[in-house]
């Protein structure tokens, strides 16, 4: 019998058949496949269902957890799998179930601003997929500033709101170490309206500094009110900031009594958004559109193994504003997460970008 490791990705027809099942049936019940399994389905004998797993398990597309267990299936298979679906031209967005499409519609109807939609999506992606949804806004170094809104709402605390003219918005409640009247608030942002819009959201800060050593004396209150409400909403201003939206951490608590140890270190990796910053910079490529799936997470975090990620770039004229996906266990529904990344990131071009449905398109 040849070994399938040294024929790379070749099967025949029949090992391609029951390897493909014992996915479908591993997806649906989390437990090890038996040969009798395959076999009620396939329609094959359970002698030669068995001796093609065998094959397989000797190609590393199967592994037996236990000795008196069926098998399931590996990473290698899942790979491959993944590869299948996209050779048969089952992905794409408008492969995607009616169903999930008129969902997932419902959820981001009437959202407004880059940031906001991203959140939502990490809402509704969690929610399909039944893994973790996860959507990272990015303000990019360059985006241009459009407007500015300052909300005094208690003492020393305001609510501050940027636009982008890339559509993303920024908003966030400060505590500012003293306390600013309503007028004050108004005058800054009419000041940062008036002499800043279309400024790159990294030079304003510097140019207030500047203006405020050669601006008249009566003029430094308001200047240096407006440097700190600024510096306080766009802290980095020398280069991309990004905020991270993450959801349905729990729904990877669905497992066995041994799947939960395991996942023990999977969950602290989740909190820590840092990690999953670096991942989704690391793995999604904004010069290819297409849905991006990732085995091998634990290449760059150990503590990631046995987790994938299927994300794609949120694009706006060719920029990327974002990033959207799921992390999940292998055990996921691979074509229908597909699908769902791509549609989310189609909409959030048209949505917020403008484009068409076939300039947004994403596979």
């Amino acid at each position: 019998m040849a070994d399938l490791r040294e024929t790379g990705w070749e099967l025949h027809a029949r090992q391609r058949a029951i390897l493909s099942a014992a996915i479908e049936l591993y997806v649906q019940t989390g437990e090890p496949v038996a040969s009798q399994a395959i076999a009620s389905v396939s329609g094959l004998s359970s002698a030669t269902v068995r001796n093609t797993m065998a094959e397989l398990a000797d190609a590393g597309m199967l592994e037996q957890p236990h000795t008196s267990a069926g098998r399931i299936p590996t990473a290698r298979a899942f790979r491959l799998h993944v590869e299948q679906i996209r050779g048969a031209n089952r992905i794409g967005p408008r492969l995607l179930p009616e169903q999930s499409r008129t969902q997932i519609d419902a959820y981001l109807f009437g959202v407004a601003g880059a940031d906001a939609f991203l959140e939502r999506t990490s809402q509704v992606l969690a929610l399909l997929s039944s893994g973790v949804g996860v959507a990272l806004a990015t303000v990019q170094a360059g985006d241009q500033l459009e407007h500015v809104h300052f909300q005094r709402l208690a003492q020393r605390k305001v609510l501050a709101v940027v636009v982008t003219r890339s559509g993303a918005v920024r908003d966030r409640v400060l505590l500012l170490a003293n306390d600013l009247a309503t007028n004050e608030l108004e005058s800054a942002a009419r000041y940062l309206n008036e002499n800043f819009r279309g400024w790159s959201v990294e030079r304003v800060r510097s140019e207030i500094l500047s203006r405020a050593e050669r601006e008249r004396s009566e003029y430094q209150r308001m200047l240096q009110s407006a440097e700190e409400l600024w510096s306080r909403v766009v802290p980095d201003d020398r280069g991309s900031e990004q905020t991270l939206y993450v959801e349905g951490v729990s729904n990877l608590l669905g497992g066995t009594d041994t799947d939960r140890v395991r996942l023990r270190e999977m969950l602290a990796a989740l909190e820590a958004k840092e990690r999953i910053v670096t991942l989704l910079t690391a793995y999604v490529d904004s010069h290819e559109r297409s849905v991006r799936v990732v085995f091998d997470m634990e290449e760059r975090a150990p503590e990631m193994q046995g987790l994938v990620l299927i994300a794609a770039p949120a694009m706006i004229d060719g920029s990327r504003r974002g990033t959207v996906g799921v992390i999940g266990t292998q055990r996921m529904h691979y074509e229908n997460t597909i699908n769902a990344v791509g549609y989310v990131a189609q909409l959030f071009a048209q949505s917020v970008g403008g484009e068409s449905a076939d300039g947004a398109g994403q596979s």
